[in-house]
């Protein structure tokens, strides 16, 4: 079984075009701001994500600081990818130092 790994807000920002960004938090706060290319990751779309991203594809998941993402990355990493990233300080420790994105 796969098993998620940690990653900071700098290595993730370094290596942002390798993975696929899941952001779990909530779709209001999602909406105000999130990371380049992320897509809001919820229960209803969960199974169209395992169904259109490689098992191969890196995954990034991010939450408000980082404590419920390594949740979701043991979910996501039980499922069969390869490599899967927690990060470290979530969206909250992003938004200090890297770019957002508005809706």
């Amino acid at each position: 079984m796969s098993e998620f790994q940690h990653i900071s807000v700098q290595d993730a920002a370094a290596r942002l075009g390798e993975f696929a960004v899941v952001d779990i938090r909530d779709p209001q706060s999602f909406a105000t701001g999130h990371m380049p290319d992320a897509l809001h990751l919820s229960n209803d779309n969960f199974a169209e994500f395992l169904t259109n991203t490689a098992k191969d594809k890196p995954v990034l998941v991010v939450c408000y600081h980082g404590v419920s993402s390594q949740q979701a990355a043991n979910v996501i990493a039980q499922q069969g990818y390869d490599t899967v990233y927690s990060m470290d300080g979530g969206f909250e420790a992003w938004k200090l130092s890297q770019d957002v994105v508005t809706a």
